[in-house]
């Protein structure tokens, strides 16, 4: 079986065999008959208290927005888990939280751009949904510059699970290189285009940590397939969000 995610098939692959033979057991078990199809197919995501949905997931908001009012960052990636756990899942999988914004921080990370200097944990600008800024950032850093790195923000919602745990939503993107903003006139990062191969390489970080119960796919969850972003950069997406249990016991 080939994975879903193809620019690390194999692992994924491999993620996905597991969980689907876990599923079968399970269900032997519990007497309930399930399809192969109904095991690999995209749950919909709306059923509390499962690994097939979170109440926050009904009516959530699919994009961010700049303290302008601007429609920011795509949402293409959740997590369901405490903020401890969130952080350790990340932790794990090799990426650094990043630094609030402060006139330290923002003088650095211009500095270590000019100078090639590395910054792992590199600030981010502020981006917005559920009417306020993100609650965590994460980032992993490319080369020995801060001008290109994996970042994704992370908001908490305040509806739990049956099992009382929060669903993280999450915007991530990779940062190509800094210039200005085409809306703005101000510096910024801009993205590379494919949104989805940022939010596949954050799961399967996660997976290869062994830090998920399991993950499911939102599908549709975007109206449209391409857009552009608060810094107008255009991006494109298959539009589908990816959805992922924590389990830091593993």
């Amino acid at each position: 079986m080939k994975g879903i995610f193809p620019d690390q098939s194999s692992l994924f692959g491999r993620y996905q065999r597991t969980s689907f033979l876990l599923v079968v057991r399970l269900a032997l078990c519990s007497m309930v008959m399930w399809s192969a199809s109904q095991a690999e197919d995209t749950p919909s995501g709306t059923q509390e208290g499962t690994i097939d949905g979170h109440p926050a997931l009904i009516n959530s908001p699919t994009h961010t927005t700049t303290s302008s009012g601007h429609i920011g960052d795509a949402i293409n990636v959740a997590f369901i888990g405490s903020e401890k756990e969130l952080h350790h899942m990340l932790s794990a999988s090799g990426w650094y939280a990043a630094d609030p914004i402060t006139s330290k921080t923002s003088f650095r990370i211009a500095a270590d751009v000019v100078l090639r200097k590395p910054y792992p944990h590199a600030p981010v600008s502020n981006l917005y949904l559920w009417g306020r800024k993100q609650d965590a950032a994460f980032e992993q850093p490319v080369g020995n510059s801060p001008k290109q790195r994996h970042h994704v923000r992370f908001w908490q919602s305040h509806k739990v699970d049956s099992n009382s745990k929060p669903l993280w939503l999450g915007a991530a993107t990779y940062d190509e290189r800094v210039e200005l903003s085409r809306t703005t006139g101000r510096i910024t990062h801009k993205i590379a285009p494919n949104i989805d191969q940022e939010r596949n390489k954050l799961v399967n970080d996660a997976i290869a940590a062994g830090k998920l119960h399991g993950y499911y796919w939102v599908e549709q969850f975007h109206q449209l397939a391409k857009g552009k972003n608060g810094g107008g950069d255009p991006y494109f997406t298959d539009r589908r969000l990816a959805v992922g249990v924590i389990d830091i016991r593993r």
